[in-house]
């Protein structure tokens, strides 16, 4: 089983944590969040990085830690590089609510095919919708002739 830990700009990585809850409520102890704050030194973030991934791959059972980040080149994506020199953990940048979904649902897999259900997720839940018909559901044109109701 991998954990996972996301880093981003604050408040997006407790709240991206707190919409997993959300769905899948007995993730939440191999999930750490930390949200950087615009006063917080890279060092800073590093320190609190190291703390939870520690935390992470403490637990029983953890193979390895998916991190990830929301703006690659960003301070959460650069102290997420130094995070995970030299440990079980790979880091997919660009995190949205579908890839955070998809890692958490695929934590079991080993964890290069977490990276790819990850990056899958992400990209898949990114689309253009017409604003026509619901999704899934065809569009209906009024035919009289077709209406078996009673009046």
């Amino acid at each position: 089983m991998n954990a996972i830990l996301i880093i981003g700009h604050a408040p997006l990585a407790h709240a991206l944590r707190q919409c997993a809850l959300h769905v899948f409520p007995d993730c939440g102890t191999a999930m750490e969040a930390i949200d950087v704050q615009p006063n917080l030194s890279p060092e800073e973030a590093l320190a609190a990085g190291r703390v939870a991934l520690d935390r992470l791959m403490r637990l029983p059972g953890i193979g390895g830690v998916l991190v990830l980040t929301d703006i690659f080149g960003a301070t959460p994506s650069n102290v997420a590089q130094r995070l995970i020199e030299g440990a079980n953990a790979r880091l997919v940048t660009g995190v949205n609510l579908p890839m955070v979904l998809r890692s958490v649902n695929y934590r079991s897999e080993p964890l290069e095919a977490l990276v790819a259900r990850a990056v899958a997720g992400g990209t898949q839940g990114v689309m253009q919708v017409g604003s026509a018909a619901p999704q899934n559901q065809p569009s209906r044109t009024h035919d009289q002739k077709h209406d078996h109701h009673q009046q």
